[in-house]
């Protein structure tokens, strides 16, 4: 059964397969992060864990039984009992209820390890998976999110109380 775990270093050849396995997945939905992400992964995974040492930030993986990399969870930007959320799951198990069960455990966690009261997440008008998983969620639509929000595309900020469960 995949397991969420807080990312670790020992997690990034994985992740980095994981990104590169989906990078055409990906950018068919979301802006593609470009060579220089894949060029300087080790350098920015070693960022990612001491943002996440700082308590900026937090960082989970969903760990196959095999070891592999099924999907990424971030909290970012915590901040007055506030965060944001971003997430993506492997093209092969897309579809299979995979990101909105990891999302709602996802929240959970946000509340009872890093104090978090309010979740938000942007996602665009095309991701129309993203939104449903947000919807399943929880989440409810708060406003628009722009371009500089999303990448260069155009979409809905989406917010859960987490003190109400769905």
């Amino acid at each position: 059964m995949p397991e969420l775990q807080r990312l670790h270093a020992a997690h990034a050849p994985a992740v980095l397969a994981f990104e590169l396995a989906n990078r055409a997945y990906f950018a068919a939905s979301v802006s593609d992060r470009g060579d220089e992400f894949y060029d300087r992964f080790t350098a920015r995974h070693r960022a990612l864990l001491a943002e996440q040492e700082a308590g900026i930030c937090a960082f989970y993986v969903l760990v196959a039984d095999d070891g592999s990399v099924l999907g990424r969870f971030n909290l970012y930007d915590f901040e007055d009992g506030g965060a944001q959320l971003g997430y993506r799951v492997a093209q092969h198990v897309a579809g299979r209820g995979v990101a909105t069960a990891t999302v709602r455990e996802l929240c959970r966690l946000a509340a009872a390890r890093h104090g978090v009261r309010t979740l938000r997440a942007a996602t665009s008008h095309e991701n129309v998976a993203s939104r449903k998983v947000l919807t399943k969620a929880g989440f409810v639509p708060v406003g628009p999110a722009g371009p500089a929000d999303l990448g260069g595309k155009s979409g809905t900020w989406f917010q859960r109380d987490l003190a109400v469960k769905p």
